[in-house]
């Protein structure tokens, strides 16, 4: 007997993505399993976006004021009609078969009601070697804990309308790590799949400033969240002997100043970072060489820096401020 799949509603959140949304709504509209309805919902963008969203079948939607991707996403859930919200951030292209592999899942696998998928190396738009380093650094750590997780990362990802039904919706207050706060919701009671079929081309940061101030604004909500989680700790994009190695040179440098000899512990420390890792540093090297590998861990160690000061901020700024982190409580049905 065959089984009918479920129908598929996929919401597309967009802040100033005229450059990529074109490409993301093309690949959209060639899926071998094509979506009932597509929802774009403009968070109060400033460039072409919403006129790049009307050369294509869409339902546009918009915010009064930008608001960031909970609450865009949340929109789209509610004017959504599909079983399964296939959601796909506007700087992403998934691949052809990804809505049609994510349902297979879904449907093949008891228990699962949330399946997210992979960054390919290969970018949406080839902007030079900080993309080249974070697509890497995506795929590997994805790649390393696909099956059974308890994180979803909401680029790539399709959900049960059932689950927002049952734990709720994204936490609007977030406009950061809202996806592992609501996760960790889902987890509590729904199946999380995160598998290699389901990808995209993806137009990652491609500077490295920005890069890294995005990182450490990111980063400060690392410690709220981690403190409201339900459960074990879920997906980990770092190792976290490589973040404790990055603090502990952090730590140790300014003890250079009492004695030279002192300087070999952040050296050291330093070392321990670069092999704190070997898989992703040999996957790299297989990828693109030893040079390359040489600047991905330059970076790396950087990436590494912001995230620490960032959790160290957020950290000091969830102890003094009460509504800094997660909403504390969240109400329950996503509507329709």
């Amino acid at each position: 007997m065959v089984s009918v799949l479920p129908d598929v509603s996929v919401v597309i959140p967009a802040y100033n993505s005229d450059r990529t949304l074109r490409a993301c709504l093309s690949a959209v509209f060639a899926q071998t399993h094509p979506p009932v309805e597509v929802i774009v919902v403009d968070d109060a963008s400033t460039d072409q976006t919403r006129e790049v969203a009307r050369r294509f079948p869409v339902t546009l939607l918009g915010t009064p004021v930008n608001r960031g991707p909970a609450a865009a996403r949340n929109r789209g859930i509610q004017a959504s009609r599909g079983e399964v919200i296939f959601f796909v951030d506007a700087d992403c292209a998934p691949s052809p078969d990804a809505v049609a592999a994510a349902l297979r899942v879904l449907t093949e696998t008891p228990d699962v009601d949330c399946v997210h998928g992979i960054y390919l190396t290969e970018p949406l738009y080839d902007d030079g070697p900080i993309e080249a380093y974070r697509l890497l650094h995506a795929h590997y750590w994805r790649m390393r804990n696909t099956g059974r997780v308890r994180t979803a990362i909401f680029a790539l990802c399709a959900v049960r309308r059932s689950v927002f039904d049952d734990v709720g919706v994204f936490d609007e207050n977030l406009r950061a790590s809202e996806d592992v706060e609501l996760s960790d919701r889902i987890a509590a009671r729904h199946g999380i799949w995160l598998s290699p079929e389901v990808t995209c081309r993806h137009d990652d940061d491609s500077r490295l400033w920005p890069m890294l101030r995005k990182q450490f604004g990111r980063s400060q909500l690392l410690v709220p969240v981690a403190v409201r989680e339900r459960g074990p700790a879920g997906l980990r994009a770092n190792r976290p002997a490589g973040v404790l190695a990055t603090a502990v040179a952090v730590a140790t440098l300014p003890l250079a100043a009492l004695t030279p000899v002192l300087l070999a512990l952040p050296v050291l420390a330093v070392a321990g970072f670069a092999l704190a890792d070997p898989g992703l540093a040999g996957f790299v090297r297989r990828e693109r060489g030893l040079a390359f590998l040489c600047f991905f861990l330059a970076v790396h160690f950087l990436v590494h820096l912001a995230i620490v000061g960032g959790a160290a901020i957020g950290g000091l700024r969830f102890l003094v401020d009460r509504d800094f982190g997660p909403s504390r409580e969240l109400a329950v049905g996503a509507g329709r």
